[in-house]
């Protein structure tokens, strides 16, 4: 069986590749492609949840007092 031979990657080639994540404007600005999605509504609705699962305990609880 043959050697398996790594690959080495030039600095160009690297370059290349951070340069082709970036957009250029004709204003100057740079704006890159990274994914960076907005969660503040799953929190939102995270908190709501976890605020009515509490207050649902609590009810039951007061409730099972009354039912002795």
């Amino acid at each position: 069986m043959p050697k398996k031979q790594s690959r080495q990657i030039s600095k160009s080639q690297t370059d290349v590749a951070q340069t082709a994540a970036k957009t250029f404007t004709t204003s100057g600005q740079v704006f890159t492609n990274d994914f960076n999605p907005d969660y503040t509504h799953v929190f939102k609705d995270l908190k709501r949840i976890g605020i009515l699962a509490a207050s649902f305990t609590v009810i039951l609880v007061v409730l099972s007092f009354f039912i002795k």
